[in-house]
């Protein structure tokens, strides 16, 4: 498989390729908290190389909660890598703190020169759902209601159609009466990747959550990857997917980058129990390929970034997973 280590688990992960090779960055915590569900309150970001995305060289840890009192000195989780206009590589991850209990989440902000030694910009907060454009989100914890307040996996690219810099992360709209109509995919844009504007969601509702999201381009159609669980349909997109409700990987089509966006038919890679989770698609020299980690395993949970398997895409505009028959462990 990819991305394994012997000591720790691995989930969430994101990838660059710098010219020369690619890198990726994932989640990890030791095994020997015993209990998966524990890695989430106790999560580093791993760094590995690859010429083939299939063979890895583990650099080991490029980042770690800050020292307390701190607005991410609880976790440092999954987020996106970019290079700036100055040739510098700018991170951008999800953060909480231990005052908040982990339960509000922030975007922060670190540069690098190699791509593993970071350095927070600042304090490292880049963006909050606060100020002018928080109305648009559900900006405070809705307790009983949701289990978060929700700001994570942001992901930031160039413009295409401008100058400057736009940010996409996993949000959550107000005023929503069925708690899983209320996902969104939140949105903010920069002129030059430090100061950050927010902007309304460029979607929002058919889920509880839409994380990880990675907003892509390919043969002239725009695409947002993001994946959700079977538990976070709302009850009219349950009744869409052919089925019923999956845990994986799915997309959303859109007109252009700011959208308008609309949910794929069917659901891109997702089955019960969850196979794969919080995906990534990259494009290569052989077309696109997707890469995730593996949830459940004959074994208990996998903790591993699985192979990248292709990802065709149709006449008809839709991703298609050509899935790899691949040993579970």
């Amino acid at each position: 498989m990819t991305i394994k280590l012997e000591n720790d688990w691995i989930w969430d992960s994101w990838y660059v390729h710098d010219g020369d090779r690619w890198h990726g960055y994932f989640l990890k915590a030791p095994k020997s908290l015993g209990d998966p569900q524990l890695r989430h309150f106790n999560a580093t970001q791993g760094h590995a190389v690859s010429d083939d995305l299939v063979n890895w060289t583990h650099l080991g840890t490029s980042l770690t909660p800050a020292p307390s009192p701190a607005w991410d000195d609880f976790t440092t989780w999954t987020g996106s890598v970019t290079r700036g206009d100055d040739g510098q590589w700018h991170l951008f991850y999800t953060g909480t703190s231990r005052a908040d209990e982990g339960l509000y989440q922030r975007i922060g902000h670190a540069v690098s020169d190699d791509l593993h030694n970071w350095t927070r910009v600042g304090d490292g907060l880049a963006l909050d759902l606060a100020g002018p454009g928080a109305e648009a989100y559900e900006a405070e914890h809705a307790k009983g209601f949701w289990h978060d307040r929700a700001m994570r996996d942001p992901w930031v690219m160039r413009d295409p159609e401008g100058a400057g810099w736009l940010m996409y992360f996993t949000a959550r709209v107000p005023g929503v009466a069925e708690a899983n109509a209320g996902g969104a995919i939140g949105f903010a844009t920069s002129p030059d990747l430090m100061t950050w504007t927010l902007q309304p969601p460029v979607f929002a509702g058919d889920y509880g959550q839409l994380e990880v999201p990675q907003v892509f381009q390919a043969q002239g159609q725009w695409y947002c990857l993001f994946c959700t669980a079977d538990e976070h349909f709302s009850k009219a997109r349950a009744a869409a997917t052919p089925g019923g409700p999956v845990t994986g990987n799915h997309y959303l089509i859109g007109d252009s980058p700011r959208g308008p966006w609309r949910v794929a038919d069917g659901f891109l890679d997702g089955v019960l129990p969850c196979r794969r989770y919080a995906a990534r698609i990259v494009e290569t020299d052989q077309g696109l390929r997707i890469l995730g980690f593996a949830d459940h395993t004959p074994g208990g949970f996998g903790g591993y970034v699985m192979d990248p398997e292709p990802v065709a895409i149709g006449r008809d505009g839709l991703l298609r997973v050509e899935p790899l028959t691949e040993t579970a462990e």
